[in-house]
This record gives structure tokens, sequence and C-alpha cells, in this order.
């Protein structure tokens, strides 16, 4: 279990890096959205080459249908909620996407400590991909956060605790498996891939061409075909 949660952990502690690292690095509001747009398309690569192929050699179609749309669900709730705590612009957006963080990485480190859990050997450039998209995902979002007055300690605490929620996440895959041999992370994977095309259309997307205008267009294509050459 402690070796599930450390993979956890390490995959997703990019994002604390990344969310920190605004703190002490400017980074011109044109240049976080082209990173934001980057991010994106690995992310749309990772719904098509990984978590949905996952899915879907495990379960039907239409299941894989339904738990998207209950992921859609998850990210459109826990949106909701952060939009009327933040407001709709600013910080509130911002942190929609870390909502989107949320829904993506926790499903994705279930899937990682069901891995260790049934014996199937942990990929370096799986992780290695995890983590180097997620610096993108994060310094997005905390660049505006920033921007907004969040300093060092309040990004700290918000990044560290997706961290940690992804860790246990893999400890809870890993765990699951224990008490089934059925256990594949199918659900998890289609869940963490509709709540991900739901956090693209609605915050990350947006996002990003506002700030990176045509660039962030370019960026998104350049982040899925590297993502591509990864997979």
């Amino acid at each position: 279990m402690l070796e599930a949660f450390g993979w956890g952990l390490l995959a997703q502690s990019s994002l604390l890096v990344g969310g920190l690292l605004v703190c002490w690095v400017t980074v011109p509001s044109k240049l976080v959205g082209i990173l934001g747009g980057f991010g994106a398309g690995a992310m749309i690569a990772a719904v098509s080459f990984d978590l949905l192929p996952e899915s879907m050699e495990h379960i039907e179609a239409w299941q894989t249908g339904v738990w998207m749309l209950v992921g859609v669900a998850v990210f459109l709730v826990a949106d909701a909620f952060v939009e009327k705590r933040f407001g709709s612009a600013g910080s509130g957006g911002a942190m929609g996407i870390i909502v989107g963080s949320v829904v993506d990485g926790v499903p994705e480190s279930l899937i990682l400590g069901i891995q260790v859990g049934v014996g199937i050997p942990i990929s370096l450039g799986f992780v290695a991909a995890i983590f180097i998209s997620n610096f993108p995902q994060a310094i997005a979002p905390s660049a505006d956060l920033a921007r907004s007055g969040w300093g060092p300690r309040r990004l700290g605490q918000v990044w560290l605790l997706v961290v940690l929620a992804c860790g246990v996440a893999a400890a809870i895959g890993f765990l699951g498996t224990d008490l089934s041999a059925a256990v594949h992370g199918d659900r998890a994977a289609a869940l963490a891939a509709g709540g991900l095309l739901a956090m693209l259309t609605n915050s990350l997307m947006p996002f990003s061409f506002e700030r990176g205008g045509p660039l962030a267009g370019a960026a998104t294509a350049l982040g899925f075909c590297l993502a591509v050459l990864n997979s």
C-alpha cells in the first residue's frame, strides 16, 4: 500500500512544484495562456489514448459513456461550488482548473494503485508523462491566483491537498485489488475522461485563449503531438 501511495504522490507532485513556482518566478500572462494550451493538448491525448482505451478494454462502450457522464457531473457540481465561492472570473476561473486537476488526478492515481496491486509493472514513461504535463496545468491557474493576492502558503496548501488526495487514491486503488480480483480501474478511467473533457471546454481552453491568443491553439496542437509521441 505504501508503494502505491508513493507512486501516487510522485506522479502528481509536480502540481505542487508548478503551483509554487509562480510565487518566485514571474510568468507573463501570454506565456500562462500558451502553457495552458500545451497542457490542454496533453490532456486531450491522455483522454484519447490512455483513459478511454483503459476503460473500453474491460467494460462495454455504453458503460464507458455512462461513467464519462458521471465524471462530467462530478466536475460540474464541484465547479459550480467553486464559482459560488470565488466567482466565475478571476480566481474562480483558475479554481475551476484546479477542480479539473482533482477530477483528473484522483482517478489517474487510483489506476496507478490498482496496477501496483495486481503486479503490473509501472511504466516510468507513463509516470513521467503525468509529471511533466502537470506543470502547465498547475502554473496556469496558480499565476492568476498569485496575481489575485494568493501567497505561497495558501497556494501550497491547495496543491498539497490535491497531491495528498492523489496519494490516498492510489492507496485505495491498491486496497481495492485485495477485495476483488475484478478491479481494473476501467470506471475510474472513464470518469476521469468525462471530467477532463468538461473541464477543458469550460475552464482551461477558454482560460488559455483569453491569455495566449492564437498561440494557445498552436500550443494545444504541440502538447497533443508530444503526448502522442510518448504514449
